[in-house]
């Protein structure tokens, strides 16, 4: 159904009821008064609003003409609540988020229309983005280019299904990779990932399909996961190659979850399941570099984990983002998962593989935010330690203005024993703008970010929005690096840039083109670096 038709089904709906949404009570008072669900009304809004004069041109109402606009089942299917049943507020707050989640809709938010006798109707608002896009893009980061040429379709025929190809050239190879991504197959939770990528140093396909527990009150999960993939990794120092292996990755797993639910606020989600994860290690076919071979890994194992989440989301605006809805989880989030690895079952060791994480929201991102986690990963193998990492993140938003955010971030990374494949590298590429790509590889790692944010009304062509940000970087790394490069000790950079999301073809893409400027290292780094690239945020 095109937009006109569904606005004015809307507005002889809207006639109909004597209770108008300047007259219904808000979500709390619906939830309190024991409100039932009616009619559930959907407004889909196509790529341009041609009721919009800035909107309403020749060029963009071909655009509208030629795009399949969202089904009314591809949205109804993700709704967790439904004609007759008890109002929910925490049902239609994660609704949205759900509904925002996807990559073919650039904003949802659902409303209450009118509430007498008890029944109160819902209006879910969304707006659909340009879906069929060639990807024809040149980027820049850490003083190399990556060329990507391809075509993306993110909601064919408007089921919400996602085909995609791209032909992708950067430092490290040539790919051709076509892939197929589905949330929901049928009229099901069911999600399947099927990729499949022809490089020019080997292949890689994947496979995945899952019923996750795509809602808090989700009762139960299982899925399958493989990959197999055959590729050249390199090992760098300062920026350039200095030793290469050949990776070849036979990976499978299946799982079963279980949880009682929503209980007061909180969820407790288990899990077990098995996997086999082997790595194989030999000299590349035809080497450039000197060769450096990690040790061949062969983990079959069970495990049982965890998840322990608190029900508190916030919306805000203006901060990853400009002028969209935005999600961020404020509210406890703990996992945990251990696995035994055993000769018995085909394993190379016998081994304790564990993996924890822990994040939580403070303050309010209407004012003033912190968002932190930490992660932590390894393997307890023959008496020792092994590939031991602790990762921690944190995100600082003050609010100064409606146009104005201070933003601040502390990551880093402590390893123990790392394998050879999995070790940290910190660079142009990792958030050290100023810097070649890799520049720096070890054990540890520590990044520190501050940037003034500024978000505009400017919307040229009501394509994208405008946005800018004066920054600066300072990290370092610490350990031991496989090819003995120098150490450079604290790395500092300071720059500025454009921020511009892409309203009508991606809902979460923001293209970054950043000028940053070293201010240590040694004498082969450019002393000024161009940065263009696109990011999921700010």
């Amino acid at each position: 159904m095109r937009r006109d038709s569904t606005s004015l089904t809307l507005f002889l709906w809207l006639l109909s009821i004597p209770a108008l949404a300047n007259d219904t009570p808000d979500f709390d008072a619906l939830e309190q008064a024991g409100a039932v669900i009616g009619d559930v009304i959907l407004d889909k809004a196509d790529v341009f609003d041609l009721d919009n004069p800035e909107e309403n041109n020749a060029l963009y109402r071909a655009a509208n003409r030629f795009h399949i606009i969202t089904r009314d089942g591809t949205i109804r299917k993700q709704l967790l609540f439904g004609r007759g049943e008890p109002f929910s507020k925490q049902r239609v707050e994660e609704t949205e988020r759900i509904l925002r989640q996807n990559k073919y809709l650039y904003d949802a938010e659902i409303e209450a229309l009118g509430y007498e006798n008890g029944v109160v109707d819902l209006l879910v608002r969304t707006r659909d983005i340009w879906s069929i896009s060639p990807e024809l893009s040149l980027s820049r980061s850490g003083g190399e280019n990556k060329t990507r040429i391809g075509v993306e379709e993110a909601n064919f025929l408007g089921r919400g299904q996602n085909l995609r190809y791209v032909h992708d050239d950067d430092v490290d190879r040539t790919e051709d990779t076509f892939s197929f991504f589905d949330r929901h197959l049928g009229r099901s939770w069911v999600l399947m990932h099927l990729l499949y990528s022809d490089n020019s140093d080997g292949h890689e396909q994947r496979i995945r399909i899952e019923r996750p527990f795509y809602a808090l009150d989700t009762r139960w999960s299982t899925g399958v996961s493989g990959v197999d993939r055959d590729s050249r990794e390199t090992i760098y120092a300062l920026g350039e190659e200095s030793a290469e292996y050949r990776k070849q990755t036979h990976y499978l797993a299946g799982w079963y979850g279980w949880s009682r639910g929503l209980r007061d606020n909180w969820v407790t989600r288990w899990t077990t399941g098995i996997v086999h994860d082997q790595a194989e290690f030999s000299v590349v076919p035809t080497p450039t570099l000197p060769s450096l071979i990690p040790e061949d890994r062969k983990l079959v194992y069970g495990f049982v984990g965890v998840e322990i989440l608190e029900n508190e989301f916030a919306t805000s605006r203006n901060r990853d983002q400009i002028g969209k809805h935005e999600d961020f989880q404020m509210g406890t989030r703990l996992t945990g998962s251990l696995g035994w690895a055993d000769d018995s079952l085909g394993a190379d060791r016998d081994a304790l593989i564990y993996a924890g994480s822990a994040s939580h929201g403070f303050g309010s991102m209407d004012a003033t935010a912190l968002l932190a986690s930490t992660s932590i990963s390894g393997r307890r193998e023959s008496g020792r330690s092994a590939n031991v990492l602790l990762n921690f993140d944190s995100h600082f938003y003050h609010t100064q203005s409606r146009k104005r955010v201070f933003f601040a971030s502390l990551s880093g990374s402590a390893g123990h024993a790392l394998d050879l494949d999995n070790l940290i590298e910190q660079g142009g590429d990792t958030g050290l703008r100023g810097y070649p790509l890799r520049y720096q590889t070890g054990e540890s790692k520590l990044l520190v970010t501050v940037e003034q944010r500024y978000y505009t009304d400017w919307y040229p062509w009501r394509l994208f929005r405008v946005g800018g940000a004066v920054f600066a970087d300072v990290g370092r790394v610490w350990g031991p690096s496989p090819v003995d490069e120098p150490r450079q000790g604290w790395l500092k950079d300071v720059g500025f840039g454009l921020r511009l999301p892409l309203t009508r073809i991606s809902s979460t893409k923001v293209v970054h083109f950043d000028v940053a400027f070293p201010l240590d290292g040694d004498d082969s780094i450019d002393s000024v670096q161009f940065l263009l690239e696109a990011k999921s945020g700010f």
